[in-house]
């Protein structure tokens, strides 16, 4: 399969989701090392997302789930992963010639997002097949792994790619907020960060998911605290 797909940052209360599609006629041609995203240090990624993305045998496509669109209450969690999985694939593929797509299908490997993984191909194909030429949509076959980000290269050179953009994203948010954490309900230093800013504020930061119980929570507490208060 000559691309593969991954997301990053699905679960966090604050801040974007990003999936990344890498796509390589010889998988042997990406950089030595590849690995699921969490098997490796974070200045380890960064090389190999460089690497990436300098080769020219390698197409990259990345796309951006903002919190507005994760707090859509028309929306859920599953039906953005497929979003971004086919916003990627568009991404990395649109600029594939007329030639390439003639003959045999441009076939994709992506991470299943669904507990489901067929349901959840199905679901991605469907939307590239919304948003994609009609050339392209007719070409691709996408079938859909759980743990694929360890079985396959291109996938795990996806999952490299997602990672180090939410990462980069991250660190954008703590230049101007402070710092942050990782953003994930479970990290003290993101519970914090929460707790402070609407200490100081009094509503959320722009950029948390509000619709999610640990924003929820840290909001009410807040509440809470400013009544007991009079």
């Amino acid at each position: 399969m000559p691309f593969g797909v991954d997301e990053a940052g699905k679960g966090p209360a604050l801040g974007s989701m990003f999936a990344a599609a890498v796509h390589c006629e010889d998988s042997g041609a990406l950089p030595e090392g590849i690995a699921d995203s969490k098997r490796l240090a974070p200045a380890r990624r960064e090389e190999l997302a460089a690497a990436l993305h300098a080769d020219d045998g390698i197409r990259v496509g990345v796309a951006e789930i903002t919190p507005t669109r994760i707090d859509d209450p028309e929306t859920d969690m599953n039906s953005l992963a497929v979003a971004a999985h086919a916003e990627a694939i568009d991404a990395a593929l649109a600029d594939l010639e007329s030639d390439e797509l003639e003959g045999a299908p441009v076939s994709g490997l992506c991470d299943a997002c669904d507990t489901d993984a067929d349901r959840f191909a199905r679901r991605v194909a469907e939307a590239c097949g919304d948003r994609s030429s009609d050339a392209l949509a007719n070409a691709l076959e996408i079938d859909a792994r759980h743990g694929a980000d360890d079985d396959s290269p291109l996938v795990g050179a996806a999952s490299i790619v997602a990672k180090v953009e939410r990462d980069a994203h991250v660190a954008t948010l703590a230049e101007e907020y402070g710092e942050i954490g990782s953003g994930y309900p479970g990290d003290s230093t993101t519970r914090e960060f929460l707790a402070s800013y609407i200490d100081e504020h009094r509503e959320l930061p722009p950029f948390a998911r509000e619709s999610w119980s640990t924003c929820e929570e840290a909001l009410a507490a807040a509440e809470q605290t400013g009544l007991e208060q009079f």
